[in-house]
């Protein structure tokens, strides 16, 4: 403690002989410990933490980020397509045609004549006679008679009476309430877009061939055609002889046979088609394809929704019981009998004899002996030549244009929409804290004034 006291005065001694500016900075730049502040004057305090302060303050940071967009593309596809391609081409078409062509044929000609011939015949004569029969029948007579039958019948008498009856009515009363609906609409709205749309065109282009064509020439070649062996009927002479039963002279025709017979050779003079090729030129005309773009116009429907409120009516039923009274008809039946007559018919049979005549016819026959002359028929032979006109076919030659049809694959484009999803940067602000340590106010080293 003595130690203490004595160093204490031993600084108060030398602050006073160093002057102001020994004082100045004995009390640590200011006039006097009176300003010092209370923190600055604690024995426990830190000279670091009195000397600055730290606070928590916050800056906008800038942060990037990416976000997964996805974006619609395009890519084109090729499709193979076969279209058919038309091209003219020559071919040769052969016509038959026919020429009249004459030839002399011989022909037998058969004739039939006759000769008259005697002859007795019996024949038959029928005729008819008749005999009369008496003959008796008997008849039935029926006649109707009636005699009077009486009958008792019974007569329904109806009589309609009425009585009083209650009953229950239901009655329906509806009242209308209204409630309010939310309804969706949808309105179209239409939109026109192009897309390009590939067309194929053909082009002519000839060109000149060089083609082996058949053709020829007709010849005219004679032939010499024998004669058909025809089977001809020939009868030898006939004989006539006597007939010892009537005396009359009767023909006997001979014996008929088959004998074959050659009909004379004819010529025949025919035209021969005779070939040769030659060479010709030909214009053949081809087409070539050319692809061309266009656009092509279409529409897209949009259905657009929209939202409205109505009022809706709705009906509501309650059932009112009502007590009401009917009059009901019923219907009586008495029988009343009554006595009724009637006539009933019934029938009598008696039998009348009655004598009649009838004719029964019968046939007699007898034979008559009659002379006549018929006709007995025989064949003559003649050759007689016949001009004959017969068609003779020959064929003619002649080249047809014809368009015919190859099968062409060719690429058509088209463009077909696909999904990309890709990673797009975005700039995010936001804040973060800061840490500060900033220097706490000191005394000014006026005296008398502290900041």
């Amino acid at each position: 403690m003595k130690y203490a006291a004595s160093t204490f005065a031993l600084a108060i001694v030398l602050m006073v002989s160093s002057g102001g500016t020994s004082a100045n900075a004995g009390y640590c730049g200011a006039a006097s410990y009176s300003c010092c502040p209370e923190k600055a004057c604690v024995a426990s305090g830190d000279y670091c933490e009195a000397k600055s302060s730290c606070s928590t303050c916050y800056k906008m940071v800038q942060e990037t980020i990416y976000e997964q967009k996805e974006y619609t593309c395009t890519k084109t596809v090729y499709d193979t397509v076969c279209e058919k391609v038309p091209y003219t081409c020559t071919k040769n078409v052969y016509e038959t045609h026919y020429r009249d062509e004459c030839y002399t044929v011989c022909k037998n000609v058969y004739k039939t004549c006759y000769r008259d011939v005697c002859c007795k015949t019996r024949r038959p004569v029928y005729k008819t006679c008749y005999r009369e029969i008496c003959c008796k029948k008997r008849r039935p007579v029926y006649k109707t008679c009636y005699r009077d039958v009486c009958y008792t019948t019974c007569k329904p008498v109806y009589k309609t009476c009425y009585r009083d009856e209650c009953y229950t009515v239901c009655r329906n009363v509806q009242e209308t309430h209204y409630r309010d609906v939310c309804c969706t609409t949808y309105k179209t709205v239409k939109k026109t877009c192009y897309r390009d749309k590939c067309y194929t065109t053909c082009k002519p282009v000839t060109e000149c061939k060089e083609v082996e064509v058949c053709c020829g020439e007709w010849k005219t070649v004679t032939e010499e055609i024998p004669g058909e062996i025809v089977e001809r009927c020939e009868c030898e002479p006939g004989t006539w002889a006597c007939d010892p039963c009537t005396g009359c002279q009767v023909y006997t025709p001979g014996k008929c046979k088959t004998v074959k017979v050659q009909c004379p050779s004819t010529t025949c003079c025919k035209k021969v088609w005779v070939p040769k090729t030659i060479k010709k030129q030909v214009c053949c005309t081809r087409y070539v394809t050319e692809v061309k773009h266009c656009k092509v116009p279409y529409t897209v429907c949009e259905q657009v929704a929209c939202t409205t409120n109505k009022r809706v009516p709705y009906t509501c039923c309650r059932t009112i019981r009502e007590q009401k009274t009917r009059r009901v008809p019923y219907t009586t039946c008495t029988y009343v009998r009554e006595c009724k007559t009637k006539k009933v018919p019934y029938t009598t049979c008696s039998y009348v004899e009655e004598c009649f005549t009838k004719k029964i016819p019968y046939t007699t026959c007898s034979w008559v002996e009659e002379c006549h002359t018929k006709k007995v028929p025989y064949r003559v032979c003649e050759k007689v030549q016949q001009t004959c006109t017969r068609k003779v076919p020959y064929c003619v030659c002649k080249q047809v244009c014809e368009t015919k049809y190859r099968t062409v694959k060719r690429c058509v484009p088209r463009q077909v929409e696909y999904k990309v999803t890709k990673c797009v940067p975005r700039t995010v602000c936001r804040k973060v804290p800061v840490k500060s340590c900033c220097p706490q106010k000191s005394c000014c080293p006026k005296k008398g004034c502290c900041n």
